[in-house]
């Protein structure tokens, strides 16, 4: 085990993710499980790391505006100590600047790049003489550069949800320390599991958001806690908690999660049927259904079954269900402040989800009963994944009609059947949810 700095950790994982294309999370648990730091020095690494990332195009601005050159003319070392440098001294209030600036420098000259500490130097102190600079407000990239985030998808959220909320959204998109957890009410309730986590130095209160859920102020590495050990919840969000609500699961029901993985939905609903019936859980990946077992044993839910499949793609082998959860992959653009990287997707890759999307939820119609429920999702906020997919989907299927979601939540998209959930307005992750009920005619 090597031991290093917090700092040069995380320049070592912000290279891997911006020089190499490495995902955040996979390079942050790969680089601190090998660093020898200290559970403080670790914190304070990933806080650079996902710092600098959800930053990413506010400190290039700033870099910019100080550099003679092109960023892209800089030796990859240089320019990552720079952002590391300038995201302490913009949005780290107890780092003094002097401190930001000489350690830098010393990043520098340790990872082979002395001939650039007097540049790092110079452009640091007028980043921190200057503060954060914007273009002009009428600029068309001034909310791109002011919240980070590509230009695209501030149009999209201003186009589609108005200038009030792309704003609120925009805000809340950067990192959120609370984190939710589903308690697992086979072993335990949430009032007795609030109490057992306050032993272990976790500050968690009951949700009135959701029933059974907590939340644990500032986070913390609950995956290292007994109660994590002992299978007493499971990490997930109260947005999809509510999704789960939704689909209304009843004991002795004949599930579908259509695409489980990573699996939180799958194990919140086995404990809503109380371990009894059968939840089929579904990915195309045997790698990812395997650790939706895994987290099944520890939490003891036996009534989970895990298959190899393409939600697609029709299977004639699978039985009927009574209710069906098609949770459809998609931009995720509901979930930026967790996974970062999101806020600088390509609308490319986002414009051919649609299709891939509606292809899924009218295979996964064909698999229910009638009288059967299904609940369409996602956790993105974009018409096109969504209200769009749903109209297409109603269109073509005069069998199924939609069900009223969440009646006593605020609907900033209008009074709808379905519900756009909005971080800003209902304190979750962005998120979307929709129920259809199959008429006793669909056969």
């Amino acid at each position: 085990m090597t031991n290093i700095s917090a700092r040069q950790c995380a320049l070592d994982i912000l290279l891997k993710v911006i020089r190499d294309a490495s995902y955040s999370n996979l390079a942050l648990d790969s680089t601190l499980n090998s660093s020898g730091l200290s559970a403080r020095d670790a914190a304070f690494a990933t806080a650079l790391v996902y710092g600098v990332i959800e930053r990413k195009r506010t400190i290039d601005y700033q870099l910019t505006l100080r550099l003679s050159k092109p960023l892209k003319k800089l030796k990859p070392q240089v320019y990552v100590i720079l952002m590391i440098g300038a995201y302490q001294i913009l949005y780290m209030d107890k780092i003094p600047v002097s401190a930001a600036v000489n350690e830098s420098v010393k990043l520098a000259a340790a990872n082979g790049c002395s001939f650039a500490k007097g540049l790092i130097n110079a452009v640091l102190r007028r980043v921190a003489d200057n503060g954060i600079c914007l273009p002009e407000s009428n600029s068309p990239e001034y909310t791109g550069i002011k919240y980070s985030c590509e230009d695209w998808i501030c149009s999209l959220w201003k186009d589609s949800y108005g200038e009030d909320n792309a704003v609120g959204l925009l805000e809340s998109s950067f990192a959120a320390d609370d984190v939710a957890l589903r308690v697992n009410t086979l072993k335990t309730s949430a009032e007795e599991l609030s109490q057992m986590l306050a032993s272990e130095g976790f500050e968690a209160v009951i949700s009135d958001s959701v029933p059974n859920a907590l939340i644990v102020k500032g986070g913390g590495a609950l995956h290292r806690s007994k109660c994590f050990e002992a299978g007493l919840f499971h990490v997930q969000d109260v947005s999809s908690q509510l999704c789960c609500s939704v689909l209304g699961v009843e004991e002795g029901d004949t599930v579908f999660d259509m695409c489980a993985a990573p699996g939180g939905k799958t194990l919140t609903l086995a404990q809503m049927m109380n371990n009894t019936g059968r939840i089929h859980c579904f990915d195309i990946y045997e790698n990812r259904l395997g650790l939706i077992s895994s987290a099944a044993e520890r939490l003891g839910t036996g009534n989970v079954v895990t298959e190899v499949n393409d939600g697609s793609v029709l299977n004639s082998s699978l039985p009927s269900a009574d209710k069906i959860l098609c949770d459809v992959p998609c931009s995720g653009l509901g979930i930026i402040r967790k996974k970062p990287e999101i806020r600088y997707k390509k609308k490319a890759e986002v414009d051919k989800l649609p299709d891939l999307q509606y292809s899924i939820l009218c295979i996964s119609a064909e698999y229910l009963k009638p009288g059967g429920s299904l609940v369409y999702s996602t956790c993105t906020l974009d018409p096109a994944e969504n209200e769009d997919v749903v109209g297409r989907f109603l269109d073509g299927h005069d069998d199924f009609e939609p069900v009223r979601v969440l009646p006593g939540l605020t609907r900033p998209c209008g009074d709808t059947d379905y519900i756009s959930l909005m971080p800003h307005i209902h304190g979750c992750d962005g998120f979307f949810i929709s129920k259809f009920k199959r008429n006793s005619r669909g056969v």
